[in-house]
């Protein structure tokens, strides 16, 4: 297959979809889009991203945005590596779970770095600020008694199954520490991070 090239930023979910194409054994480039500097915003980035954000995934076809269009462009591309389930009920939940994070959960993590793309006014962003905590607890609440299966169902977000979701919760769960959640309050999700700490392909992610 023809290189991929992954336009990134550190800390943001363009990890999940780097972690995904080292699971798969994906040849790729990385481009990083230093954000603190604007690169985002400059004419030459909106010509590969007109929404001036990150992921971003260049492919033979055309580029492609969205976290979770991303991760499953990324296990069809590599039907070998399992990363999603085969049939359309378990593809289904995959894309359930994956639309809850990019909806809710990343959107509720948003309103603390991001809170000026909701409000002018600085006492409007402090307000949403403050429920940041509040939000993403409720969030990961429920992953943690909807989402992941127990013990006896298997260690992953499916089941038994590794796949895209793995690396996409892993990424979002790395943040609950900057928005003033203790991850330990949630066991299961704090042993799914232990297990995908683990994983050589996403120690290469994050090295």
């Amino acid at each position: 297959m023809t290189q991929l090239t992954l336009y990134y930023t550190p800390g943001t979910c363009a990890q999940a979809v780097r972690i995904a194409l080292e699971e798969a054994g994906a040849p790729y480039d990385l481009v990083r889009v230093d954000f603190a500097a604007g690169q985002q915003r400059t004419p030459e980035y909106l010509a590969v991203n007109p929404k001036g954000r990150v992921p971003a995934l260049a492919t033979p076809q055309g580029t492609l945005t969205e976290t979770p269009a991303l991760l499953a462009y990324v296990a069809q591309s590599f039907p070998a590596a399992r990363l999603a389930p085969a049939d359309a009920y378990g593809f289904a939940r995959l894309q359930e779970f994956h639309s809850y994070l990019a909806s809710t959960v990343h959107i509720a993590h948003a309103h603390r770095p991001r809170a000026s793309r909701w409000a002018d006014e600085p006492e409007a962003q402090a307000a949403m600020q403050r429920k940041v905590p509040q939000n993403m607890t409720e969030c990961f609440n429920l992953i943690e008694s909807h989402y992941l299966p127990n013990a006896d169902q298997g260690p992953w977000v499916m089941g038994e199954q590794y796949t895209v979701a793995d690396g996409y919760l892993f990424t979002i769960g790395t943040w609950l520490k900057s928005d003033g959640v203790d991850i330990t309050q949630f066991p299961k999700v704090f042993a799914h991070t232990q297990r995908m700490l683990q994983r050589p392909a996403v120690q290469r992610a994050m090295a």
